[in-house]
């Protein structure tokens, strides 16, 4: 079965580079909002966080309606610490929408999730969005993202990626570098036209993957995920299935099944494959588990999550002040928190110490752990932590291991002095440098442990020049 009225695509690309604002205006055209609608800057983002810093911090659905087609997409954060959120949707889409910015071109993060799109076969389409800055360079971005292609063993298909020219908050699309464009009908065409609609077996038995879990209040624990082949309907009776074999399975049954049109989650008694859905009614469901048939406990493979890279220690907190902010002080709910943060965070490890009052977390960087802190302290927890530290291993032959981070620093040209300075006393080797309008581009290779305490230090000493 080929669902040719559907389409499922994730948005990504390197922070800053308009995926939000580029969704916002496909939710207009796309007729989700009326006509006189007052409708918030960034809609997607809906996290208070998220709103005040700026930034996609977890990856939400939406959908449009395009000449009776349904498309469904997937917006996704744009920072490295959050790649664990980018890694995880990608099972649940055929193609992706790569954005890259007109004026920067590709960056690290653009590097890393198109590399985890590649690998999975997916189809893509280029999108060059902010085309109306001033410092555009058209001519030369076609072009880095070509070489970006090749760096990444892309095959001869996703080689022939078609490129649009966008301006995600004018709301317009075109196919030359030369028009503006009006709308983005352009892009909507290219989705429908060059992405793969879902295949497979609708009569054969359920197999669903849950790729992304929510909390209700009401109705407990969601799974979001797509299905892969058969139908799931209200009140059926599944299997639920642990990708790693460590955990038995066990029957269930579907309480409330519930899909995505436009902003809003509606109610529907049956879906078929292909199709995003939300269903409640499994207590322990877990990002990775399949929803099977009943007959036939087939469980699909997840994909491996990228490794944490810097760890901090969650303690209760034992200052001389303990007691006064918080309402949620004790070990045993500092530890409910973090174990129930685990259960959507697939990037994030928790690891319980010698000591009944403190906690390892782990995370993809010290962003994605201040978040987590952030949120504890506005819920109401009290908690003290460590100084972040970098995490080692060792491989095959027994060698020490450290990550290393891919750092790009924009520089007015009488900076640079300084900023390869610092960065040589941290170790950081130089891979490249070009210059870029008026400022210097520098790319280093730098271990993580080299970046803490970097950013302050490059602020105040620029501000001195």
């Amino acid at each position: 079965m080929i669902r040719e009225d559907l389409r499922n695509i994730a948005i990504i690309a390197h922070v800053d580079h308009g995926k939000t604002t580029l969704v916002d205006e496909m939710l207009k055209q796309g007729g989700v909002f009326r006509e006189n609608q007052a409708v918030a800057e960034r809609v997607m983002d809906s996290n208070d966080i998220e709103r005040e810093r700026g930034i996609t911090i977890l990856a939400k659905n939406t959908s449009v309606m395009y000449n009776g087609t349904k498309i469904n997409i997937i917006d996704t954060p744009g920072h490295a610490d959050f790649g664990g959120e980018v890694e995880r949707v990608l099972e649940m889409v055929d193609g992706v929408l790569l954005l890259v910015d007109a004026a920067e071109g590709p960056m690290p993060q653009t590097r890393f999730v198109l590399s985890k799109a590649l690998e999975m076969g997916h189809k893509i389409i280029v999108v060059v969005n902010k085309i109306d800055r001033p410092d555009a360079r058209l001519d030369e971005i076609g072009d880095e993202v070509l070489e970006l292609l090749l760096e990444l063993d892309a095959n001869d298909e996703q080689l022939e990626s078609p490129i649009l020219f966008c301006s995600g908050r004018s709301g317009t699309a075109s196919l030359s570098q030369y028009e503006t464009g009006t709308d983005l009908k352009p892009l909507f065409d290219t989705i429908i036209n060059y992405i793969e609609p879902p295949k497979g077996e609708e009569n054969d038995p359920l197999q669903m993957l849950i790729s992304s879990i929510d909390y209700n209040e009401y109705v407990g624990r969601i799974g979001i995920g797509r299905i892969v082949r058969g139908k799931i309907a209200v009140n059926q009776q599944v299997t639920v299935c642990d990708y790693t074999g460590s955990k038995k399975n066990y029957n269930a049954k579907i309480v409330s099944l519930l899909q995505i049109q436009g902003l809003n989650r509606v109610p529907v008694q049956e879906a078929q494959m292909g199709d995003i859905v939300w269903i409640s009614g499994i207590e322990n469901i877990t990002i990775g588990d399949t929803i099977c048939a009943t007959d036939t406990p087939d469980p699909l493979p997840f994909v491996k999550i990228s490794e944490p890279t810097v760890e901090m220690t969650f303690s209760v907190n034992d200052s001389p002040f303990a007691g006064r902010e918080g309402k949620f002080v004790t070990s045993r709910q500092l530890r409910e928190r973090l174990f129930k943060e685990l259960l959507k965070d697939v990037s994030l490890r928790v690891t319980e110490t010698e000591s009944t009052d403190s906690f390892r977390v782990a995370g993809r960087g010290e962003m994605h752990l201040s978040i987590l802190i952030e949120n504890m302290r506005r819920e109401g927890y009290e908690l003290g932590v460590s100084t972040p530290r970098v995490l080692f291993k060792e491989d095959e032959n027994g060698r020490k291991l450290e990550p290393i981070e891919r750092l790009v620093i924009d520089v007015p040209e009488d900076c640079v002095g300084s900023v390869m300075e610092k960065i040589g006393t941290r170790k950081g080797d130089m891979v490249d440098m070009h210059p870029q309008g008026s400022r210097m581009r520098i790319e280093f290779l730098i271990p993580a442990r080299g970046l803490f305490g970097y950013k302050s230090e490059f602020l105040t000493r620029q501000a001195r020049l």
